[in-house]
């Protein structure tokens, strides 16, 4: 095989890469880091004023996005987003499945049936019917699949155990999708962001007596930005990685040494 020349390694000029949860945090910096590198981003969030805040950065940078509002705990919000694609001409070579919900903080027998379905419907459910819409779509033409899930996959934290079970889920999902889905030519791997500085972290990053504790677990001693986790996406979504399904890869300053 000719290996592509370095110039084209990171190049996403000419693909469609969707990105959910794109409004804000490790979202908001995959989508600006996809459409530097030549994507059209299509940013999805429940919200459309956050997205299209996003959509319109990227635009004015020079870039090409578009926005739309889709909740991926509603699968038919789901179906509805890739059915205004396909009427728009619009093929998805890269999704990147990142919108989650955490909706409870604290024991895992004091939280209610409704905090536990939400956080599964988005985290699972969600990453399973984006994955399945994209994948028969993608059938045929080849894409890359990228599900951003946590390093509480490898180690539950307390206080988060539905959220770490779920994130465990999801790379287990990929595994199985990497292998069901790569004789279609579609790859499909996991990034796991260690602690990171998002209001979604806030729980975490609020409380300067967990902060204490949580950075000495972690060798480089810092949490990472929004900024420091878009690379790995970036690498796993072009021809750089094109010997790479099935992978999972910790983006955690060194906590899962």
């Amino acid at each position: 095989m000719e290996l592509p020349v370095p110039d084209s390694l990171f190049d996403l000029s000419g693909k469609t890469a969707l990105v959910s949860g794109a409004s804000r945090g490790i979202g908001e910096a995959i989508a600006h880091l996809l459409a530097a590198h030549g994507a059209h981003v299509i940013c999805t969030s429940r919200k459309l004023e956050g997205c299209e805040a996003v959509a319109s950065q990227i635009r004015a940078a020079g870039g090409s996005a578009e926005a739309h509002a889709v909740h991926v705990g509603d699968p038919a919000a789901i179906e509805g987003l890739f059915d205004k694609l396909d009427a728009d001409g619009r093929a998805v070579d890269v999704l990147v499945n990142n919108a989650a919900a955490n909706p409870y903080f604290g024991p895992a027998i004091d939280m209610t049936l409704d905090a536990y379905e939400k956080t599964v419907e988005v985290n699972l459910r969600g990453y399973f019917w984006t994955t399945v819409q994209a994948a028969r779509r993608m059938k045929g033409r080849g894409g890359s699949i990228i599900n951003i899930a946590s390093v509480n996959a490898e180690r539950a934290a307390p206080g988060q155990l539905v959220y770490s079970m779920t994130k465990a889920g999801i790379v287990n999902m990929t595994e199985g999708f990497a292998k069901e889905l790569a004789p279609l030519g579609v790859r499909v791997n996991a990034v796991l962001p260690g602690l990171t500085d998002t209001k979604f972290a806030s729980a975490l990053t609020g409380n300067p007596k967990i902060m204490a504790m949580m950075l000495q677990l972690i060798p480089l001693g810092r949490m990472a930005q929004p900024g420091e986790i878009a690379p790995a996406v970036l690498f796993l979504s072009s021809p750089a990685s094109s010997y790479l399904t099935g992978v999972s890869l910790p983006v955690d300053g060194g906590y899962l040494a």
